[in-house]
C-alpha cells in the first residue's frame, strides 16, 4: 500500500488542536482552559496550558514512545491513573470482566485489542484521536499481539463499526471509548450489552453531555463543566475528584469496585451526593 499521506489531527489537553505531519508538530491550537492538575502530573508537565509547554508534551511522546510515527509502541503495563479509562478497561480485560475493547489509535484508527497491556499502551498515552493516517507496521504490531484493525486501508475511525468487528469476531464481553454523544447513543440502541465508556468531553454543550451520561457506563469528567452538571442525581459511583470518573450503571459501578476490591491501595468509602468535587479543578470548566 502507498502511503498517499502523513497526517494526524489529536486534541490534547484543554482540548488544544493538535497536527503532526512526517513526525513533527506543525500546528498547535488554542486550549479552552488554562490549568489542569493533572496535565502537571504527566510526563513531560504541562505546568501551564500554552502552546508552547503543549508542543513540548507532544514532541516527548513522540520521541518517547513514537507517538503519530510508523515507531509506534503498542504495549504498555504502567498505570498512569489509577481510575483512568484504559487502566479501567486493561483492568477488565486481565480479570475476565471483558474480552475485547474497542479504542482508537494514532497509525490504525479504530482497533479491537485483547490484551490488557495494549489497551494501556495505546489508550494510556493517547490524546483525543480527530483523525490518523495509516501506518502498516503500527496495524501489523497490533495484530500480531491478538488485536484486530477495522480499516487497514485508511485507519478510519468508526467505533459503531469496531463493536461490529469485535461480535464478528465471536466476543461478546465488549467494551468501547466513545468521544461523540450521538455515536454513544446508537451503539447503545444497536448493541445495548456494550459497555461504553465516555471520554474526551471538555467543551461538550449541556444537550451533548445529556446524551452521553444517559448512554454511558462510565464517563470521565475532563474539564467539562456540563458533565459533572448532568451527571447529577444518576451517578452511582465517582472515582477521583479533580479529573472524577462516573459510574452510571452497576456495570460501571461493579467494574470500578473490583478495581478497588483487589487494590493494595487505600481507599476512602463514603456515601454522598455526586458529584463530590475537590478544590483542584481544571480552570476554567468549559
Amino acid at each position: 500500500m502507498t502511503l498517499k499521506k502523513d497526517e494526524h489531527v489529536i486534541e490534547a489537553i484543554g482540548r488544544c488542536r493538535v497536527v503532526i505531519r512526517n513526525g513533527q508538530v506543525v500546528d498547535v491550537g488554542e486550549a479552552l482552559i488554562r490549568d489542569c492538575p493533572l496535565a502537571k502530573r504527566f510526563a513531560c508537565p504541562i505546568p501551564d496550558i500554552k502552546k508552547e509547554s503543549v508542543k513540548a508534551n507532544i514532541e516527548h511522546r513522540i520521541k518517547v514512545f513514537g507517538m503519530c510515527t510508523p515507531g509506534r509502541e503498542v504495549m504498555d503495563t504502567r498505570e498512569f491513573v489509577g481510575f483512568g479509562a484504559s487502566e479501567l478497561l486493561s483492568f477488565g480485560l486481565h480479570k475476565g470482566l471483558l474480552d475485547a475493547v474497542v479504542l482508537a489509535c494514532d497509525g490504525a484508527g479504530t482497533v479491537v485489542v485483547t490484551k490488557p497491556a495494549m489497551v494501556q499502551g495505546i489508550g494510556g498515552r493517547m490524546s483525543g484521536l480527530v483523525s490518523t493516517s495509516p501506518y502498516p507496521d503500527v496495524m501489523d504490531r497490533i495484530e500480531r499481539d491478538g488485536g484486530y484493525v477495522l480499516d487497514r486501508d485508511h485507519a478510519s475511525i468508526d467505533q459503531l463499526a469496531g463493536v461490529a468487528l469485535a461480535l464478528v469476531q465471536g466476543f461478546r464481553k465488549i467494551a468501547v471509548t466513545v468521544a461523540r454523544p450521538e455515536t454513544a447513543e446508537t451503539i447503545r440502541r444497536i448493541h445495548p450489552k456494550t459497555l461504553i465508556f465516555g471520554v474526551h468531553v471538555t467543551g461538550l454543550s449541556e444537550p451533548e453531555a445529556k446524551v452521553l451520561v444517559n448512554a454511558c457506563d462510565l464517563v470521565t469528567s475532563c474539564a467539562s463543566r456540563t458533565i459533572r452538571e448532568a451527571v447529577g442525581k444518576d451517578a452511582l459511583l465517582q472515582a477521583g475528584n479533580a479529573i472524577p470518573i462516573f459510574a452510571m450503571t452497576m456495570a460501571g459501578k461493579n467494574l470500578i469496585m473490583e478495581k478497588i476490591r483487589l487494590s493494595p491501595e487505600p481507599v476512602l468509602v463514603k456515601s454522598t451526593k455526586l458529584p463530590a468535587l475537590g478544590d483542584q479543578q481544571p480552570e476554567p470548566l468549559v
